[in-house]
């Protein structure tokens, strides 16, 4: 006979778990993994793992900011834009001699000044976020081509790649640079009173508002985060390849809003983590590697990628349901 008063700890211990998203999320990374390693030899392979570790970090760090303006009930769909932009100015910054840092910062700058442009039009003038940032969307692509005179730029020094093709203890520096952002980028939100503001924004704006809050900066702020970390993104990429294309972040806006859906985040602000992100950029990052590796057609993976995405969060929302979430 099994002693109910030991038994109940342990049974409210795993009702808590089932009722925490990022449980959950873990669970179906952990699941899809399984599948994947049982369909391909290849998948959980030390440099496979940490290929995908490498293939996580640009559009990890764009999730992030992607994070912030979706928890105010926001949406940015300029991040791919924005980072085409600046990696082309700096492409032309380093091109002119200027020093690799200096031409790093002042992309990041440029990048947050596009994010802050975007941000008081949405949170002072009132404007729609959806179509401000389409419309930078626009004005960053075509700018991208403006000032890259439509074609690559390859005169990258070489000494970019040390951003990427250098390790600590065995672990690639970009992936460290993540893990790093992750770490901070939780923090803040979980323990500042900035952090405590942007949900309370997503959640009712006008009771924030209401309780004293500053809406009005940390509505602009989550943007300008945005913005930079589009063009920190950036910057990665162009380390690994030396070159600075126009068309460099296409799409990026895609993938990243879904990550931040898949872990869990609320399109109508208020709800989700940045534990919950980073599932969601490594569940997207699975699914994409695991294509390759089954040989599956560039032109199907489009396809199935979508298909994996609402059938998980199809589910989701059903076990979401049943535990009460």
């Amino acid at each position: 006979m099994t002693d109910s008063t030991t038994s109940d700890p342990a049974r409210h211990r795993f009702a808590w778990l089932t009722q925490r998203l990022e449980f959950r999320m873990i669970g179906l990374a952990i699941l899809l993994a399984v599948c994947l390693s049982l369909l391909s030899p290849y998948f959980l392979t030390r440099s496979n793992i940490f290929n995908i570790l490498d293939q996580s970090v640009v559009i990890g760090i764009v999730a992030v900011g992607m994070t912030y303006v979706i928890l105010t009930g926001g949406i940015d769909l300029s991040v791919g834009s924005v980072a085409g932009v600046t990696g082309i100015i700096l492409g032309l910054a380093v091109q002119d001699n200027y020093p690799v840092p200096v031409a790093i910062a002042l992309a990041v700058l440029c990048g947050g000044g596009i994010g802050l442009l975007s941000g008081i039009l949405i949170a002072y003038f009132g404007l729609a976020a959806f179509v401000v940032t389409l419309g930078v969307m626009a004005i960053g692509r075509s700018l991208a081509y403006i000032l890259s005179g439509q074609t690559a730029i390859a005169s990258i020094p070489d000494s970019m790649q040390s951003i990427v093709y250098t390790d600590v203890f065995g672990i690639p520096t970009n992936v460290l640079f993540l893990a790093a952002l992750y770490i901070l980028a939780w923090a803040y939100l979980t323990y500042t009173k900035g952090g405590r503001t942007i949900y309370a924004i997503g959640s009712n704006k006008e009771a924030a508002r209401a309780a004293g809050l500053s809406v009005l900066f940390y509505s602009v702020l989550p943007y300008v985060i945005s913005g930079a970390l589009s063009a920190v993104a950036i910057t990665f990429s162009i380390a690994q390849i030396l070159s600075a294309d126009p068309l460099m972040g296409n799409a990026m806006e895609l993938d990243a809003i879904a990550a931040v859906v898949i872990g869990g985040a609320s399109l109508f602000g208020g709800r989700g983590s940045i534990i919950g992100t980073l599932i969601g950029v490594l569940i997207m990052v699975m699914i994409r590697n695991g294509l390759n590796l089954m040989g599956v057609s560039p032109f199907w993976q489009g396809s199935a990628i979508g298909t994996i995405i609402i059938v998980a969060l199809l589910f989701e929302r059903l076990i979401g349901q049943r535990v009460g979430r």
